[in-house]
């Protein structure tokens, strides 16, 4: 039996962090999307029952094959339920970039909890399967609940807190620098401002950040990200350098390198190819996935 699933991207739409936990970890509010950009997964039980798990098309995304969050994840529902379990075979078609602040990784876990949950008929609910990803990964819970609810997502406390959200669909424009920036550089970065205002209500909100963003909503990250690559920089003032054509606010997403402009209906595909092929890094286009 086979599954081939599709393990979408995310965006922030803003990212603000509001305070640090006693737990060392930083509570913060975003919005996060999920785009119609990302990986393709196949998973097929086997036939024996050794070994468990077998991944192809990962080799060099870590350093060890181990350290994957698609085999993380499955060792994780094994241990939990090892009557159930059931070897697998796991084919990755990797599109989303690693270090670009998209989520890929946790995507990916996410997806192979999804795919396994109906592979071994284990019948747990998204709330179950959500509590379990949040052991692999703060961002996994996310894709999950917008599997779940098809729907986009407010969230609150290391981003594990999640409200759903009905957003406008919307296409974008996304650059991807040729950098891996670390997360937990930026987060001990002494200029990151880490006590920003709570923003409420959000869901009535998105005028203010979905495709311009007034002076309240940012990306936290973004003036350390400029500051440490030269490569973001150049994709940022590239991006805002469309921002009069198109009445929409360029910005960072995540914790990573990847940035991103919100994009009117009135802009023609004509002019989206132009504007590609001016950029200064490998680009796409993405919409919005629900």
């Amino acid at each position: 039996m086979s599954l081939q699933c599709f393990s979408p991207a995310k965006l922030n739409l803003f990212l603000h962090i509001t305070a640090k936990r006693a737990d060392g970890y930083h509570n913060l509010q975003s919005v996060f999307r999920a785009i119609d950009f990302g990986d393709e997964l196949t998973f097929t039980l086997a036939t024996a029952q050794t070994p468990l798990v077998t991944l192809s098309g990962a080799d060099t995304l870590t350093e060890h094959l181990d350290d994957n969050l698609i085999i993380k994840a499955v060792q994780l529902l094994a241990k939990h339920y090892p009557q159930h379990a059931k070897a697998v075979n796991i084919h990755l078609d990797k599109k989303i970039p690693t270090g670009a602040g998209l989520g890929g990784g946790s995507s990916n876990a996410a997806t192979t909890l999804i795919a396994l949950n109906e592979l071994w008929q284990l019948e747990l609910s998204p709330q179950t399967l959500m509590a379990l990803g949040k052991t692999l990964g703060a961002d996994v819970p996310f894709f999950i609940f917008s599997h779940a609810n098809q729907a986009d997502a407010h969230a609150l406390g290391i981003g594990d807190e999640l409200e759903p959200l009905n957003l406008p669909q919307a296409r974008y424009l996304l650059l991807f620098p040729p950098v891996h920036l670390t997360t937990a550089v930026f987060f001990a970065h002494p200029d990151l401002p880490k006590n920003c205002p709570l923003i409420a209500p959000i869901a009535e909100r998105y005028g203010d950040y979905g495709e311009q963003m007034t002076a309240e909503f940012c990306n936290v990250f973004e003036p350390i990200a400029a500051q440490h690559s030269p490569a973001v920089k150049t994709a940022l003032n590239y991006l805002r350098s469309l921002e009069p054509l198109t009445a929409s606010t360029a910005r960072l997403t995540g914790t990573g390198s990847t940035v991103f402009l919100p994009i009117p209906a009135h802009i023609d595909d004509g002019v989206l190819t132009a504007w590609q092929l001016s950029a200064p890094c490998p680009s796409i286009i993405a919409e919005s996935l629900y």
